[in-house]
């Protein structure tokens, strides 16, 4: 009897489990067709009872009466809320999207989009907003963007550099497809090597990035996405022409060779063979310069299997010859003739990346990148000379996968790097390796409402530096409808590569001091960095047209920084931190469709950057304490053939900017205190004349604002006051141009 009462009460519980489980399917479609889902969220709303979808898309959770409410979401679908009245089983379909993490600042493209879910400060700049502007290489591509400044480093070279919270681009990890690439030799110069048209999209984060990505980051990262060989258009042609001579063809050949494999050749080559002396000081005011820039891609991808696979080969050669007019490099280098420089760059890469998606748990992928690069710079400035090869090694292992369910996704792997720096400074010789390996651990944690954190930390075993960690964090918080605040905190170091990073220094008759010699690299140690982070994002809806608000503050402080001093007029000096080291930055962003096809974007920025230099406490020279941009953007609709008219201008307002010190010159040679504010307009109009064809024209500086003698002394470029580095604003003036674009899908 006792074994009877034992087998009901075995079966009555049974009966009463399973009418306390709600049972389900959970679907996607696909080519129209309705597919299983795998790996989809699935719990009871303000609960913390919750499942996930197995293989064939099927889940089962606990039940109970009192549960109304369930969520089903997953990454690149929309999140639903199903109403429940029984345990009747659910069949539901997820639809795909894929812009749901963004909103965008126009209307009609994603040409900027801010994400209100990421933990991150991080925005998306596509192709559509790299076309506002006459974007010929990277570094002309943040011209339209008032988070990333866009400066000349010098009188001589052309070289433009960018700066993120008030920092310049050594501070800043740039990479191409998550792999560091401006970096070491290339920190100069390397931004001008990548052309506008291979960038797909750019990532931009504010403060401290991500731990896979390395250890470098300070002030933030940027990463540039390429066009791929099976999206990019088969053929695809740019041609380029402007007013300072400089002429620029892009050509992309892309070839689909079987359903898995895909090969694309990316041509770019530019010229400039006139001569400018528009402010009569006898140097060209934008160098002579030849580029030959060729990239072979290679793509393959498996859906069924999960895998996708890259392959890069690149090559480049990069000629530049700066100084002045009467310069002859046959007859006149090494001699005090004439003032001349030319910096010869050839460099290679191969990089590799494999990434491994299981196919049947959607939420497990493996990716694996590795990186070579040479790069070899024969250059000379005036009787200065400066060689640099560096042969670098990257490698990159990363997981990605889940705990219980996909609100709680880790990522972990181990990187290892490697470089070799053979640099000829004048007379002196410089030679070093560096090696590290590390392994990192990010954990983030998605409520799929208000909440969202990421945080990190990696441990590194440096070869000079030793052991090591760097630990980052950040946290979302909505608040409220379309609203987003986030907190950010990390830590970074990194090398100081001083002749590589301020090869501007050479165009002058500066002495170069290195004050250390303890430290393992130069004699000078590491830098390293804290940088903190608070951002408000909030969307809005003013007289039916749609809007955003953003405020950020940002503080950078240096516990051991590279001091670059430029205090005395005859020397740069280069030395560890003694003291305090800071940067604070503030931006206020405003983006409103302001009628249709019409966009604004306004901004302004507050920097205080002030280092402890040898002769005391002072602001950072040559950074704007306020900067005010303005950017308005208006097509007309598209027609039938979808021919259209689209039109951009971009302001810029630098306020005062303080000159290193010239107190020690002769009377002649000494500069005020600060410059002068200037402002910048910039115009393009685009005519498109059908999806294959179409054309631009614009201006950059069309006030035709210009900085008076930028260079001191260049009369008399080998006496003791020859510098071209107290460049605050244009030097060309107005410089027009037109280009035309040509497209086969």
């Amino acid at each position: 009897m006792k074994t009877y009462i034992l087998y009901c009460a075995i079966f009555l519980a049974g009966i009463v489990h399973a009418q306390d489980k709600l049972e389900g399917v959970i679907f996607e479609t696909v080519d129209d067709k309705e597919l299983p889902l795998a790996g989809a969220n699935v719990f009871w709303l303000n609960t913390s009872v919750g499942t996930m979808t197995d293989e064939n898309g099927a889940f089962s959770i606990a039940y109970q009466s009192s549960y109304t409410k369930l969520i089903v979401s997953y990454v690149g679908f929309k999140t639903d809320t199903l109403t429940v009245t029984s345990n009747k089983k659910i069949r539901h379909v997820l639809r795909s999207t894929s812009d749901l993490d963004e909103v965008t600042i126009t209307s009609r493209k994603l040409a900027t989009a801010k994400s209100y879910l990421k933990a991150t400060n991080t925005f998306t700049v596509s192709s559509d907003e790299l076309l506002k502007a006459a974007c010929c290489n990277l570094s002309e591509s943040f011209e339209t963007n008032p988070s990333i400044d866009v400066n000349f480093a010098d009188a001589v070279s052309g070289t433009k550099q960018i700066k993120m919270l008030g920092l310049k681009s050594p501070y800043i990890l740039i990479a191409t497809e998550n792999i560091p690439s401006i970096r070491g030799a290339a920190q100069a110069y390397g931004l001008s090597f990548i052309p506008g048209t291979w960038v797909q999209s750019i990532q931009v984060t504010k403060g401290a990035g991500s731990v896979v990505n390395g250890y470098e980051s300070i002030a933030g990262q940027i990463n540039a996405e390429l066009v791929k060989p099976s999206s990019d258009n088969r053929f695809f042609v740019n041609a380029y022409g402007n007013a300072s001579g400089r002429l620029e063809l892009n050509t992309h050949l892309n070839h689909k060779l079987s359903d898995k494999w895909s090969t694309g050749l990316y041509l770019h080559g530019n010229v400039r063979n006139q001569e400018f002396d528009k402010n009569d000081d006898s140097f060209l005011d934008v160098p002579l310069k030849q580029q030959i820039n060729i990239m072979n891609r290679w793509q393959y991808t498996n859906g069924e299997k999960g895998v996708v696979s890259f392959i890069n080969l690149r090559y480049l050669n990069d000629e530049t010859q700066a100084g002045q007019v009467d310069f002859n490099p046959d007859t006149d280098r090494g001699t005090t003739n004439a003032w001349g420089s030319e910096i010869n760059t050839e460099r290679f890469e191969v990089n590799t990346k494999l990434g491994y998606v299981n196919p049947e748990i959607p939420y497990q992928s493996l990716g694996f990148q590795t990186s070579y690069s040479y790069h070899k710079q024969d250059s000379y400035f005036g009787l200065n000379t400066y060689d640099i090869k560096h042969s670098s090694f990257y490698s990159n292992l990363v997981y990605n996968s889940i705990i219980s369910d996909s609100r709680h996704k880790i990522k972990t792997g181990v990187s290892f790097t490697f470089d070799d720096y053979d640099e000829l400074v004048n007379t002196a010789i410089f030679e070093r390796k560096e090696n590290s390996i590390g392994g990192f651990f990010e954990y983030s944690y998605d409520d799929l409402d208000k909440l969202t954190l990421t945080a990190g930390v990696r441990a590194d075993q440096h070869n000079r530096f030793g052991f090591f960690v760097t630990p980052r964090l950040h946290l979302r918080y909505a608040a409220w409808e379309k609203s987003a605040i986030r907190l950010s905190v990390g830590r970074g170091i990194r090398s100081a590569n001083i002749f590589a990073e301020n090869q501007n220094m050479f165009s002058s008759s500066r002495q170069i001091n290195i004050a250390n010699s303890g430290g393992k690299i130069y004699g000078l140690d590491p830098e390293i960095a804290w940088n903190y982070g608070v951002s408000y994002l909030q969307g809005f809806n003013l007289f039916e047209r749609k809007g955003d608000i953003t405020f950020d503050y940002y503080r950078t402080d240096f516990q051991n920084q590279v001091v670059v001093d430029w205090e005395n007029p005859f020397e740069i000096n280069f030395y560890n931190l003694d003291g305090k080291s800071f940067a604070n930055s503030f931006q206020v962003e405003v983006n409103y469709n302001l009628f249709e096809n019409f966009d604004l974007r306004t901004a302004y920025k507050f920097y205080d950057v002030q280092t402890d230099y040898n002769s005391g406490r002072l602001q950072r020279p040559l950074t704007p304490r306020h900067r005010f941009f303005a950017n308005a953007g208006y097509e007309t609709n598209a027609t039938e053939n979808r021919s259209q008219w689209k039109f951009d201008a971009t302001y810029n307002w630098l306020s005062e900017q303080r000159y290193p010190s010239t107190s020690l010159s002769a009377p002649q040679f000494q500069l005020p205190e600060e410059t002068p504010t200037i402002g910048t307009l910039n115009l393009q109009v685009t005519k498109v004349f059908s999806p294959k064809f179409e054309v631009y024209v614009g201006g950059e500086n069309v006030t035709n604002v210009r900085q008076s003698d930028p260079i001191i002394s260049a009369n008399n470029p080998f006496g003791s006051n020859f510098d071209s580095n107290f460049v605050y604003g244009p030097i060309f003036g107005s410089m027009y141009y037109a280009g035309l674009r040509y497209k086969i899908k």
